[in-house]
């Protein structure tokens, strides 16, 4: 399975995330797949910067020939987003968010541009472009997220957000970019690692704000981050929304073979290389994961009970659920009742404990573990078809008979379970 694991010790922005990506497609094919892509007043350019030591790439965009660092303002890539109760034709003084990070990318306003985009003028932007429709869907998507943010944020309808005219060609240049990369790429799975946001306060028009800035955070909701000492705002909006909408999962790298490795640049120096790194490659069979384990004693229940809790469990699709006889207080016997689930879902299945159980209190543990590969396939006999089941990895290939099919036929032809199994030898 080919797989992209991103890695965000330094946060990511939408720029960051193209440059790691256009490292891994490689710069003579990013260069020939953007040169059909026209977006309006937009250019991209590729050069390789240094970091800590480390070279990656930075990805320069010019907006009508300017670019980040000619523009009067820094601010963060979509924070400036709100609502307007009147059209803006005269120069006046906007109360964006305008945010001074610690990546210094190239979302910056012009002062002298006025004209707002609406989300439905995105929509517009992205079906002029000639690009798959795929990544039309994508990059919208990507913008539905930030507009629901700022919605959020703001307390109006996403349909009421506006994006500033120079920022949104910005915005659009990295989000069209990233998508047309991504599909490009074309992984089967993106996990993401925990994302450090930095920490601190971030000057805006209104006064300071905290970091993540109230968009980034909306959107990272439900997803693993972090601060360590680095002062300053590391994750942009753009940024979050691209690894949300992309990401299959969200830990650490899972086991795999290394293919191709790329670094997206920040502007920005720090003591640490300020870069998002990408790893391109194929997951080992047979790969560790991580279950939780939820175990609780009961000792006021029936059999008939605890076995109705059990039937419960496994139709919530619990991995496996299994009972224990055990010695409890006052030397009265009981069942330690076991549930093995998927991480992400453990929450779920302490409820079906809870509703279909007398416990009180669940006991949660977490586990590593390797398992193999599974499959089925069908084979014909002349008792009729009879499913295999496959289990394969780490150099081993097992091959057992589906029960349920011996059974069958052993009922249907008063034979033995010995019996079918040696004729299906």
């Amino acid at each position: 399975m080919k797989t992209l694991y991103i890695e965000c010790n330094m946060g990511a922005a939408g720029d960051m995330l193209l440059s790691a990506l256009s490292e891994l497609l490689g710069k003579e094919k990013t260069e020939e797949l953007f040169e059909t892509l026209d977006i309006p007043g937009v250019s991209y350019g590729f050069k390789k910067v240094k970091k800590c030591g480390i070279v990656g790439t930075f990805t320069d965009v010019s907006v009508f020939g300017e670019h980040e660092d000619e523009h009067l303002h820094e601010h963060h890539e979509h924070e400036h987003e709100h609502k307007h109760e009147h059209e803006h034709e005269h120069e006046h003084e906007h109360e964006h968010e305008h945010h001074e990070h610690e990546h210094e990318h190239h979302e910056h306003m012009h002062e002298h541009h006025h004209r707002h985009t609406s989300l439905s003028d995105i929509e517009e932007i992205l079906d002029g472009l000639d690009i798959p429709e795929n990544v039309k869907n994508d990059a919208f998507e990507v913008y539905r997220i930030i507009a629901e943010a700022e919605g959020n944020v703001h307390d109006c309808d996403m349909s009421e957000i506006h994006f500033h005219e120079v920022g949104s060609q910005d915005a659009v240049a990295d989000i069209v970019g990233a998508c047309l990369l991504f599909n490009e790429i074309a992984p089967d799975k993106v996990i993401v690692s925990p994302i450090n946001t930095g920490r601190g306060r971030v000057r805006c028009a209104h006064g300071l704000l905290p970091v993540p800035a109230p968009a980034t955070e909306y959107i990272l909701r439900g997803v693993p981050v972090y601060n360590d000492d680095i002062e300053g705002e590391l994750c942009t909006p753009t940024g979050a929304a691209l690894l949300k909408y992309f990401a299959d999962g969200f830990g650490k790298m899972p086991v795999m073979r290394i293919e191709k490795t790329g670094y997206g640049m920040g502007k920005k120096d720090f003591d640490a290389a300020n870069c998002v790194r990408m790893i391109l490659g194929e997951e080992v069979d047979g790969e560790g994961d991580v279950i939780s384990e939820l175990r609780c004693n009961i000792d006021d229940m029936t059999g008939e009970e605890i076995a109705f809790a059990v039937e419960r469990l496994f139709a919530g699709g619990a991995l496996d659920v299994f009972t224990t006889p055990v010695g409890m207080k006052k030397n009265r016997p009981g069942v330690l009742l076991t549930c093995l689930c998927k991480k992400d879902d453990e929450k779920v299945f302490a409820g079906i404990i809870f509703r279909y159980t007398s416990t009180i209190g669940i006991r949660v543990f977490r586990a590593e573990r390797y398992v193999l590969d599974r499959s089925e396939k069908t084979v014909e006999t002349k008792y009729g078809d009879v499913r295999i089941k496959i289990a394969e990895g780490f150099g081993i290939k097992r091959e057992k008979p589906e029960f349920e099919d011996i059974k069958r036929i052993a009922s249907e032809n008063e034979m033995s379970i010995t019996e079918v199994g040696n004729i299906l030898k």
